[in-house]
């Protein structure tokens, strides 16, 4: 009677026999790894992430930057007046006036000196812009009198710095030669005062001068003039 292998041993075997035919062919599930399966066509597409809901509604304007905002209009500096004057400065150590080293202060219109001379505002004035800035400067004629016959006539111009009358220039006229009328206008002032010929003394007035003056820096020139006879 032929003996029989017990079980066990016979599936060992089998096992054995059957790894080495497999061997070229597909490994075991327990010694290969799986690759992942491509994607199937007919599997559901994941649903796309909602998508984020518009503002709705009016948006604030953005903030205006530096480059974009309106510039401030200049400030407008009010005109001077005549009536300033009469408590402005005539002469200044860079521009005096008669050979003082310092300016002298109008009190009222007038100064008066320990040397006995009085310096009198008088009423001609004209305003108006005469450096081209934009304000009205002003334009007076002031007297020197030191307590003889002889009365000094010099016109004065006075920058507005601000509304505030400050001493710029002046220009001398002559002895006993008072001013009638002061204007500005252009750029330039108009001023008509009375004068007399060479030939003529010094209380003898004949000529009615009408001369147009310009500003220059610090200096106040005549630029032109016309004669007409003029009768006391």
């Amino acid at each position: 009677m032929r003996r029989t292998l017990p079980s066990l041993a016979i599936l060992a075997l089998a096992c054995l026999l059957t790894a080495g035919c497999d061997a070229g062919g597909s490994a075991s599930s327990a010694g290969t790894t799986t690759a992942p399966a491509a994607d199937d066509p007919a599997a559901p597409a994941e649903d796309d992430p909602e998508p984020t809901p518009a503002t709705t509604g009016p948006t604030a304007p953005p903030e205006p930057t530096v480059a974009g905002t309106t510039a401030a209009p200049p400030k407008k500096v009010p005109a001077l007046t005549c009536e300033q004057l009469a408590g402005a400065h005539v002469g200044s150590t860079k521009v005096p006036y008669q050979g003082y080293a310092d300016y002298l202060p109008l009190a009222g219109g007038v100064w008066s000196g320990e040397d006995g001379d009085t310096v009198t505002l008088q009423k001609p004035c004209g305003i108006g812009d005469l450096d081209g800035d934009g304000a009205a400067d002003a334009v007076g004629a002031v007297a020197l009198n030191g307590g003889g016959s002889g009365t000094f006539y010099t016109l004065v111009v006075w920058h507005n710095a601000d509304g505030e009358p400050v001493y710029r220039s002046l220009a001398e006229l002559d002895d006993r030669t008072p001013v009638v009328s002061i204007a500005v206008s252009g750029g330039r002032a108009k001023v008509v005062w009375l004068t007399r010929s060479a030939d003529r003394s010094m209380a003898e007035l004949d000529i009615r001068r009408t001369s147009y003056y310009q500003l220059s820096g610090s200096t106040f020139t005549e630029v032109s003039h016309t004669d007409a006879a003029y009768k006391p």
